[in-house]
């Protein structure tokens, strides 16, 4: 009697994994933000491939170090659980008003112990998808968010847990660039998830009409 097969199992994305893909997915998503609103000129963005699409990325090698330190901090709270959310929001240059608020918020959907069941592993190329479809969607974002008519630059806030170790003279306490709710409209975004996180998505934007 021949010997049955067995299909090969497909290896759930570890935490570093799931870690690293977050991370990444933050890089493309805020160059795609400051891209689509204008926040640095057109010609400071190059074309790349990545998640089977063309995205824009910074050739700025400030904004581009900018980033990188920022995300490298973000990819140790989120190795350790410490943070909950990220804001990316755009202030007008001169008069330091918020504009907009994009926010992405951070859960932990798998924190299994040893001895735990296997749960069914999410595909790769779905979770790609689930992040082309976002910034798919930030990009049209620009048919129903304000022009902005101004010069503008922006911060990303990260929202930690107490216990999160904070790099001194890197990161302080800061207002939360909150626009009036009077005069504040959001719009949900997708989200994408992986074996280990869920992150949902949404913009804040001023309206005065």
């Amino acid at each position: 009697m021949a010997p049955t097969k067995q299909a090969p199992t497909r290896q759930a994305i570890t935490l570093k994994g799931s870690t690293d893909l977050v991370t990444e997915f933050f890089k493309y998503a805020a160059n795609t933000i400051l891209f689509q609103r204008g926040v640095y000129p057109a010609d400071d963005f190059h074309m790349v491939k990545k998640y089977g699409q063309t995205v824009l990325v910074t050739q700025d090698l400030a904004l581009e170090n900018y980033l990188d330190k920022i995300l490298k901090q973000v990819n140790q709270w989120l190795l350790k659980g410490s943070v909950t959310q990220l804001v990316l929001a755009i202030i007008s240059k001169d008069s330091r008003i918020p504009l907009e608020r994009w926010v992405f918020d951070i859960n932990v959907v798998d924190q299994s112990s040893e001895g735990a069941q296997p749960t069914s592993a999410k595909p790769e190329a779905e979770i790609q998808a689930e992040i082309r479809a976002i910034l798919k969607q930030i990009v049209s974002t620009v048919t129903f968010l304000p022009v902005i008519d101004e010069p503008t630059v922006f911060n990303i806030l990260a929202y930690t847990s107490e216990s999160a170790d904070i790099p001194a003279n890197e990161w302080v306490d800061t207002d939360p660039l909150a626009i009036e709710a009077s005069k504040s409209q959001q719009v949900k975004l997708r989200s994408f998830s992986t074996d280990v996180h869920r992150i949902e998505a949404m913009v804040a934007y001023r309206y005065e009409g």
